[in-house]
């Protein structure tokens, strides 16, 4: 029994799952592959303050080389759904765009390497030489905690252990396959606080506006870049996200002043290296008592993947399917490889993501097709040349 990519694509799309309620997606494609021979197991986890999320394992073979595809089925809210040209949820096909939530990211790339492996598995004998499984999250979009991170522990202790990994995110410039992505950059955030005098904006004098301050310091902490990158990554770069006080009145000077800031880094620095280098950037302006500095623990730290085989095998399968050798690519924010790095090998390889969590997502429905024939060309070369 076939799948076809574009049809998977539709009917999941039809199921709001906006983060974390995707297990109604999650048990469609259980639904689909436990259909064709794969074992599922459901895997909710729950943490405190936190919302429950709902996961998937599934797999085919006991043994030979292992390879894992991972993906995501919750979505981003809608936003204004009358803004939308076809109904958020519509899965709907109009001059060979499907629309919809989750169109890009990435209900399309699961359907696509769901509809990959079954039909490469459907061609061979019962006595297939390998493994395929597919790691499944609703947790994505949200807080990440209670999804691929916790199925990776799983994976861990039940003797799950991939050999390779790809993830379906959507890593693309322009066209399926153009680029990959072969690493990313560590993810930390952090608040500065200028502390000053409370007081009355007629009596500056017996006051201290911490606001002025604190402009002294974006300005001394953005006066020069972090790093200038490597061979491989871009610079790190820090942005301020939001500035902040406590006040309810226009005619109180305030005692503090906060900003908060969002930095994402590459392996030439540490959570350590960066704090220090903040520290030594405010020192400058302010002293040790007028500001305090706190980052939180990282998101995600910065990795790399140089794995010979795994990237020849995609790569060779993209230049088979488009005639065109993918770019290798470190740029960009966060996805769930930063925990499946922690497992295995992988890399990304996905749509192009211009529209993703934008009002009317879309997708060529072309470019699901040429997607699934790049994940199939990537499942005959990694089992049928036995490279890995």
């Amino acid at each position: 029994m076939s799948v076809d990519a574009v049809t998977l694509t539709q009917d999941l799309v039809r199921i709001e799952s906006v983060t974390p309620d995707a297990k109604a997606s999650l048990d469609h494609v259980s639904g689909v592959l436990e259909a064709r021979g794969f074992t599922c197991t459901p895997l909710p986890f729950q943490a405190p303050d936190t919302p429950d999320v709902d996961n998937v394992f599934a797999r085919f073979g006991t043994d030979g080389p292992h390879l894992a595809f991972a993906g995501h089925l919750d979505v981003v809210p809608t936003g204004p759904a009358d803004a939308w040209t076809n109904p958020p949820f519509s899965g709907a096909v109009v001059d060979s765009m499907l629309y919809g939530r989750g169109a890009t990211d990435m209900k399309s790339g699961v359907a696509a390497f769901v509809a990959a492996a079954v039909n490469f598995l459907s061609e061979r004998s019962s006595g297939f030489g390998g493994t395929i499984s597919f790691v499944l999250t609703g947790d994505e979009e949200g807080p990440a905690i209670n999804g691929t991170a916790k199925l990776v522990d799983w994976m861990r202790e039940n003797g799950h252990m991939p050999d390779h990994c790809i993830v379906g995110e959507p890593t693309s410039r322009d066209a399926p396959g153009d680029q990959i992505k072969v690493g990313r950059r560590g993810s930390i955030r952090g608040t500065l606080t200028a502390i000053g005098q409370q007081g009355h904006v007629a009596y500056p004098e017996a006051a201290d506006n911490p606001i002025p301050h604190l402009a002294d310091m974006i300005a001394a902490i953005e006066a020069e870049p972090l790093d200038a990158g490597t061979e491989q990554f871009p610079p790190s770069n820090l942005e301020f996200t939001d500035i902040a006080t406590d006040n309810t009145a226009t005619n109180v000077i305030p005692h503090d002043a906060r900003a908060m800031f969002d930095i994402r880094y590459n392996v030439l620095q540490t959570p350590n290296t960066l704090k220090a280098a903040l520290v030594r950037r405010l020192a400058r302006v302010a002293k040790r008592d007028q500001f305090a500095l706190t980052l939180t623990p990282p998101s995600g730290e910065p990795f790399l993947t140089e794995d010979e085989t795994l990237l020849e095998t995609v790569r060779g399968a993209i230049t088979d399917v488009t005639g065109h050798l993918p770019a290798l690519s470190t740029g960009g924010g966060t996805s769930d490889a930063r925990f499946i790095q922690a497992l295995c090998p992988v890399v990304e390889v996905g749509l192009a993501a211009k529209t993703m969590h934008a009002v009317d997502e879309c997708v060529p429905v072309a470019d699901i097709e040429t997607l699934t024939a790049i994940y199939r060309r990537i499942l005959e070369r990694y089992f049928e040349t036995g490279s890995a």
